[in-house]
């Protein structure tokens, strides 16, 4: 016994016993390990920014002037960015994992952010037919153009009209129902049926690049960004607070509509049809305002006539929105932004007229891209993109991977903020667009309609578009039935129908920008509610609200000029994503959620003028079907050409040789 004792002691003696580490010692490999990822994490962000620089110019050139050359240059900008990319991505795998032992929460959140690789973990053949393919959708959108619905004296169609300014304008002012239907219906045909085929090769690529990155489609990798494991429930539970505010409102318009089109255009109880809404979408009603208004013997709010009398054009209405922010002891333009810039429509080339901000990421040139048009909406967009660039001012300190808004929805959301106080008539008499300001019960309602008929007709939107490709991206809905199910989303959450027939050779989520372009939605669904959760907290810094005092609404505060509230924004915009959200928020409000009871705290005289409103009327509050939407009877072959007024959606099988044909294009593209 005493042997094997000795045996065991000789054993456990000879095994090499690992030094015992002292707490100091520790404490150093520590140090050499955050010293050693300071200096990879600065190596990755100099050489990653001038690599962005490179390919964000790239993007620029074509997006301002469409050309054979410059879709080349985009494209080979693209891959070597992508590369690049790859190439970082490789080099923090080489870490194992080594980042999560570091001490600083700082350093730590750079490594977890470029853990995700995006698109660019595509093989490069398949990522070069996905460029091509977004590229591609892109260019079918800005160059899509149709025909005018009355002719020349000369009997000549003008065949030469684009969304912006020419769609856009006639939407906004044409009341005369067989026009709007024909600019309705031939912009989808120009526009999103083009672009079918390419889309469903799109989700096949992008659900790829998305399982490369660990997640189980490109939908769940969108959400990777709001660092949140609930947020689907969350923006449903959003919803669900406003929808009653809206189902009033869409109410009382559709009244307004019957009104002046005819019961047999307008039904009581149905969905509106979407080319009546002043809007290529129906995702902003404000431009029928004219139709809607409550009092219209009242001042009326919006300013465009005085814009146009008083000689307003781009430049000035950028520079009214760039002296709002520097009345907040925020950051003034720099000269290369009104250098480089392009505010209004060029003459001669084609391009992407959908208003946009660009950060070259070198931390001095920043950009916007907007086709202006000396209007009162396009003033409130002027804001909306300066609140970007402003954004990009403030965050442009942090590393490159932190450049972004805390959640993408808090980008979004910064212009409008200001938009808030813009709008005001205290406001728009103080810049001069408004002679005086009407107190009165009637004036304060016309308001809150001309606000509502923009924000609150937006949430449906806004929230509906990320629901249907979500659907899309998981297979839940079938390349079959995508243009069905949009008009399903379509009727259920927002209450609108097709004017004419739609099928399934239609693509019509594709007639709007975000759907080529590929560009996340559900972040302006977020922005329209956190921008009223800022609005208040700002609101209240500069003193400018009191929910104690009837005499201080929150429908009536403008916070220009209060340093106080433009510091606090400022503190809040400087984070970038350095920290999740919830904190940045925290930093602003004093609250961590998001809370859409703000958005009926402002609206709230207005909510409760429409529900006394709609019961003197009888007026029907929600929507029935008036007809059948959606059908798996096939289409005659004329139907394609020039879709009928009966049932609004055939979602059909093609024929053998039309499937044949598509497999071949979609390959081929």
């Amino acid at each position: 016994m005493l042997w094997v004792w000795v045996c065991c002691l000789a054993a456990v003696a000879a095994v090499p016993q690992s030094p015992v580490r002292t707490a100091d010692e520790a404490s150093t490999d520590l140090d050499q390990l955050e010293a050693e990822a300071r200096s990879f994490l600065k190596e990755i962000d100099e050489r990653g920014s001038k690599e962005c620089t490179k390919a964000t110019m790239a993007s620029w050139n074509y997006a301002s002037d469409i050309t054979e050359k410059h879709k080349k240059e985009k494209a080979a900008a693209q891959l070597k960015f992508a590369s690049w990319e790859k190439e970082a991505w490789e080099r923090v795998q080489e870490w194992d994992g080594r980042w999560q032992k570091l001490r600083d929460p700082f350093l730590r959140r750079q490594f977890k952010f470029m853990s995700v690789l995006g698109t660019a973990a595509l093989q490069k053949k398949e990522l070069e037919q996905y460029n091509s393919i977004v590229t591609e959708m892109t260019t079918i959108y800005s160059t899509a153009k149709i025909c005018d619905y009355k002719k020349k004296k000369s009997n000549v169609q003008n065949c030469k009209l684009s969304l912006e300014p020419d769609l856009t304008r006639i939407l906004r002012t044409s009341r005369d129902y067989a026009e709007l239907e024909h600019v309705w219906k031939q912009w989808r045909s120009e526009s999103g049926r083009r672009m079918r085929d390419h889309y469903q090769l799109f989700v096949q690529l992008a659900n790829r690049a998305a399982k490369l990155n660990g997640f189980e489609n490109m939908g769940d990798m969108w959400l990777y960004p709001y660092e949140s494991e609930t947020f689907r429930g969350d923006v449903q539970h959003l919803w669900d607070q406003l929808k009653p505010l809206y189902q009033q409102l869409h109410a009382y318009v559709r009244r307004k509509l019957r009104e002046y089109y005819g019961e047999d255009k307008v039904g009581r109880r149905g969905p509106i049809p979407a080319h009546l809404l002043g809007n290529m979408w129906s995702q902003s009603w404000a431009h029928i305002y004219d139709l809607a208004i409550p009092y219209p013997g009242k001042t009326s709010v919006d300013v465009t006539p005085q814009m146009v009398a008083q000689g307003y054009n781009a430049r000035k209405m950028f520079e009214l929105s760039d002296e709002f922010f520097v009345s907040l002891n925020l950051t003034r333009m720099p000269q290369e932004f009104w250098e480089h810039s392009i505010i209004e429509k060029p003459q001669g080339r084609e391009l992407v007229c959908h208003a946009s901000a660009w950060d070259f990421c070198n931390g001095k040139d920043f950009r916007i891209k907007q086709c202006t048009e000396p209007t009162m909406m396009d003033l409130i967009t002027v804001h909306h993109e300066m609140g970007h660039i402003q954004y990009y001012l403030q965050y442009k300190h942090q590393p490159m991977v932190f450049r972004e808004g805390a959640n993408p929805g808090f980008h979004e959301a910064v212009g409008d903020v200001l938009a808030l106080s813009v709008a005001t008539p205290k406001h728009l008499q103080k810049v001069g667009l408004l002679e005086e300001v009407e107190e009165s019960d009637e004036a304060d309602i016309n308001f809150l309609m001309n606000m509502a008929l923009d924000k609150i007709t937006f949430l449906p939107f806004g929230y509906l578009i990320d629901r249907w490709r979500w659907d899309v991206f998981s297979g839940k809905t079938q390349p079959k039935d995508w243009n069905c199910a949009w008009w399903k989303l379509r009727y259920e959450i927002q209450g609108i129908k097709p004017p004419v027939m739609r099928s399934e050779y239609d693509f019509d989520p594709g007639a709007k920008y975000h759907m080529p372009a590929n560009v996340p939605y559900i972040r302006y669904f977020v922005s329209f509610v956190v921008q009223f959760q800022f609005h208040k907290a700002l609101c209240m810094k500069a003193g400018e609200y009191d929910p104690q005092d009837p005499a201080k609404p929150l429908h009536k505060c403008d916070i220009y000029r209060s340093t106080e509230a433009g510091n606090a924004l400022g503190d809040m915009l400087q984070l970038g994503s350095s920290k999740e959200w919830p904190d940045a928020m925290e930093e602003l409000t004093g609250g961590r959620v998001m809370d859409a009871s703000v958005i009926r705290e402002y609206f709230m005289p207005l909510e409760m003028w429409l529900k006394q409103d709609n019961e003197k009327h009888g007026e029907f509050v929600g929507w029935e079907a008036d007809g059948e939407y959606c059908s798996s009877e096939g289409m005659k072959e004329d139907a394609r050409s020039e879709p009928s007024s009966a049932p609004y959606c055939s979602c059909c099988p093609a024929p053998l040789l039309l499937m044949m044909a598509i497999v071949l294009l979609t390959y081929h593209h």
